[in-house]
Formats: structure tokens, C-alpha cells, sequence
């Protein structure tokens, strides 16, 4: 799936943290989302690494970088602490200010490598996410039915990692299987590594320890960045999917609006997995965006 891609290793505060890289140009880096990996972006990397210099990252905790142990505040797996991770992954390839595509979980670690470390991010574009904390505090029962994984997986440990472990595959199917599309918008090869690297020792354990950041240190981080005044400074693009349950439950663009001092966007008419449902779309976009001045 991806042809001409180097696998870049990086060990950065105890955690090997694993990269596809290929291409020259403008640096571009991707992130992914749950429960998925760098691989999700077979269907758009290629191409973009043609005119980018292309890193799609695996986050702690997925794909092929490190499972690091549960800690009790969840700093582990915050989002503080994969942006930190990214920002030296970044350093290590010699690319000290780069642009962001990101879907889902990796679109959160975006959010706040973008708040934290403002000097590294030239543009950011966010794929199918409101801002966490506006999610949480909007949360309603349809919300609740169909992201039914997020308040699952923040249950104190061992329930959730019990729950996972008993058959990861099942999990990650009835994840990804449920959206708009099904398990029929995933490529067999894709969805195989994604199976793959779910079964991986310690995973479920990041997984649930990824959510539990989220709803737990996570918020204090921006709850913090809200109470001083900070936002996001870089030009951000949003897109998320017609068919999908964050553009039908959240106002998607006003809450990038209030978390951001430069945004646009639109809806994708497709499901949440919008760069394997509708890569030609996606790829245009991302041209558009990140075009050089």
C-alpha cells in the first residue's frame, strides 16, 4: 500500500515511535484516528508525497510504535504528550515547521500540538472532529448512542481492556463497521493491518488510556488555553462527513470558530473515513489548502 515508503523509527521520552516517510517538498505530516493506523492513509499518500514531503506517524499506543504502560492521570496518553512526541519525530526527519492533516484521535493530538507548539505549525487541517472539550460539554443522547466506544472506554480499568482483549477484532469491527459506510469503504489489505495491529500486546490497554486522557487531563488543557484567551493561531481547515454523527450533532465550523482565530470548512458527502471513502475529494482539498504562496 505504500510503494516507495521508508519506515522511520524514533525513540522519544521512552517510547519508539514508528513512521511512514516518502517524498520531498513542503513537509506534511498525518496523523490518524481510532482504531486505525498510519495505514489509513494509503489511498491519499501516495500522491501526496509527490509534492510533500510526507510523514504519517503512528500514534503512541497504535499501529506499530510503543504501547506505554497506564499511569494514574493518564499523562501517558494525553495529547499534550503525542503532540510532543510528533514535534520530535518532526525534528529528528529535519522538519522543524511543518503543515498537519489529521482524522479523529489524531485531528485532537493536532488540535493541541498546534496550542502548545504554535512556532511548528504552518497550516492544520482537521478531518471529522468538533473540539474535544466542546464535544463533552455538548454531549447529548444521540451523541451517547452513537459514539457509544468514547463512554465505554473511560471506565476505571480492567473493564474496558477485559472487554477489548476478550476479542479485539470484534471491537475494531464494530467500531469502524457501524459508520455510514461499513467495513465495505475499507480496502481488505487496510483493514487487515488495522486487525493486525489491534491484536498487538497492550493495545487495548492504550486504547482505553487514550479516551481516559481525553475525558479527564485532556480537559483540564483546554479548559485552561479557554480560561487564558488562547487559540489556535495557524489558518485551519475543517472538513467532516454529510453522513456522519459529529457534523449531525455539533456545529462543527462555529466550534472550530471559538477554538481557532482562522478557520473554514464544509461537509464531505460521505461517512467519518473520509480520506478511504473519498480520497480524489480529500487529496484536492488538501492541495488547495496547502498550496506554497
Amino acid at each position: 500500500m505504500f510503494e516507495g515508503f521508508a519506515s522511520h523509527r524514533f525513540r522519544h521520552a521512552g517510547v519508539e515511535v514508528h513512521a511512514r516517510c516518502a517524498g520531498a517538498g513542503p513537509p506534511l505530516l498525518l496523523l490518524h484516528g481510532h482504531p486505525q493506523t498510519s495505514a489509513m492513509w494509503h489511498r491519499v499518500a501516495p500522491a501526496l508525497a509527490e509534492r510533500f514531503s510526507v510523514v504519517a506517524m503512528d500514534l503512541r499506543g497504535y499501529g506499530d510504535s510503543s504501547r506505554p504502560a497506564a499511569d494514574a492521570s493518564h499523562v501517558g496518553h494525553s495529547k499534550r504528550t503525542m503532540g510532543a512526541d510528533a514535534v520530535a519525530l518532526m525534528a529528528s526527519l529535519g522538519h522543524h515547521r511543518f503543515d498537519v492533516c489529521a482524522h479523529d484521535r489524531g485531528a485532537r493530538v493536532a488540535h493541541r500540538l498546534a496550542l502548545d507548539s504554535p512556532e511548528r505549525v504552518s497550516r492544520m487541517m482537521l478531518l471529522d472532529i468538533a473540539p474535544t472539550l466542546a464535544m463533552y460539554e455538548g454531549t447529548t443522547e444521540a451523541f451517547a448512542r452513537a459514539y457509544w466506544h468514547w463512554f465505554l472506554l473511560i471506565q476505571p480499568a480492567p473493564l474496558p481492556e477485559r472487554w477489548i482483549e476478550g476479542d479485539p477484532v470484534f471491537y475494531l469491527r464494530s467500531v469502524m463497521g457501524r459508520r455510514h459506510a461499513g467495513l465495505a469503504a475499507f480496502d481488505p489489505t487496510a483493514l487487515a493491518e488495522y486487525e493486525r495491529c489491534i491484536r498487538v500486546p497492550g493495545s487495548a490497554v492504550s486504547i482505553c488510556e487514550d479516551y481516559r486522557a481525553s475525558a479527564g487531563i485532556d480537559l483540564e488543557h483546554d479548559r485552561a488555553d479557554r480560561a487564558a484567551g488562547r487559540r489556535v493561531d495557524c489558518p485551519v481547515r475543517v472538513l467532516w462527513a454529510a453522513h456522519g454523527t459529529v457534523g449531525a450533532c455539533f456545529d462543527v465550523l462555529g466550534s472550530w470558530q471559538a477554538a481557532a482565530r482562522d478557520v473554514a470548512g464544509r461537509p464531505i458527502d460521505c461517512g467519518h473515513y473520509i480520506a478511504e471513502e473519498r480520497p480524489a475529494e480529500l487529496l484536492a482539498e488538501i492541495d488547495a489548502f496547502f498550496k506554497e504562496d
